[in-house]
């Protein structure tokens, strides 16, 4: 990937969370009365700064297939609503136990322990609200929230969770993280390619590519973290780092070593290339995201 490549998608990518932001902020503006501790949490964890790689994908998806960007934005509020939930829960003591999350403190660190869970329960919550009564053809509520549990249940994320804390009183095993990987993460940035193309009223066949595409960057960009956990500093990722040797984790690195690792996240890099092969052009700042992932130090 070349420098201005990279460059490219990064401004891409802020120039889209600038706008995004400002109306995901919308969005948790509660309508009625709620607890202002809980509305402050959740507003602390959800609009913390960040790449917005799921939502981008959301609007992209739906952009793709011919249709408005403004159908997707709901849908693209969801995806984050939920990204910001399991990022609340996996840094709690019970969990992966950490203090720093995006440059500063995590939520339970901020606030309280007991706060940090309503937060989380909160924006998981929130993200059908979400669905319900922001889509704008209701008929695709339904289709679009049974996307989104799919994606985040014990079928997708919460699942690959599960197994991420039971693999850590195992040995290392290739087939278990990609289990873990396929679940914890490509599974949720899959499902963000998905409600793009059904807020898009896509066809099958262009749902089937956007979805591979998001399937293999998603198994992409966990191997990267992996390798960043071995390679990235605190200031650059904005989370401790080094964690997940110790603590037994079951990530690439430990089952085939340093190189084997980016040879795969490599591979799953030109697979989610050529599922946008029917895309032309106009899928260039997709392919260069792909790319991105890979070669980025934060």
């Amino acid at each position: 990937m070349t420098a201005s490549s990279a460059e490219n998608i990064v401004r891409r990518l802020r120039s889209f969370a600038s706008e995004f932001d400002e109306r995901l902020a919308e969005y948790l503006t509660p309508l009625g009365d709620v607890p202002a501790k809980l509305v402050e949490a959740v507003r602390y964890s959800a609009l913390a700064p960040g790449k917005r790689i799921r939502p981008f994908l959301t609007v992209r998806s739906c952009e793709l297939v011919g249709a408005d960007r403004a159908l997707a934005w709901p849908a693209a509020a969801a995806i984050e609503c939920v990204h910001a939930f399991s990022l609340i829960h996996d840094d709690l003591p019970a969990m992966d136990d950490d203090d720093l999350r995006r440059g500063r403190p995590t939520c339970h660190k901020e606030f309280d322990e007991a706060t940090a869970l309503l937060a989380g329960d909160a924006l998981l919550t929130l993200a059908f609200e979400l669905l319900g009564t922001h889509v704008q053809d209701p008929k695709l509520a339904g289709p679009m929230g049974l996307a989104l549990a799919q994606g985040t249940g014990w079928s997708g994320m919460i699942g690959g969770q599960s197994a991420d804390l039971e693999g850590q009183a195992l040995a290392p095993s290739l087939e278990r993280a990609e289990y873990i990987h396929e679940r914890k993460t490509a599974r949720l940035i899959e499902t963000a390619c998905r409600l793009g193309a059904l807020a898009g009223h896509a066809d099958p066949d262009k749902t089937r590519s956007l979805c591979r595409f998001g399937q293999m960057l998603g198994r992409a960009f966990q191997i990267a973290d992996d390798l960043l956990d071995l390679t990235a500093s605190v200031e650059k990722l904005g989370k401790q780092v080094g964690k997940d040797r110790p603590a037994g984790k079951q990530t690439f690195p430990c089952c085939i070593g340093v190189e084997a690792s980016r040879e795969a996240a490599g591979d799953a890099v030109r697979d989610a290339i050529a599922a946008m092969d029917g895309f032309g052009d106009q899928a260039d700042d997709l392919r260069e995201l792909a790319r991105y992932v890979v070669e980025r130090d934060y």
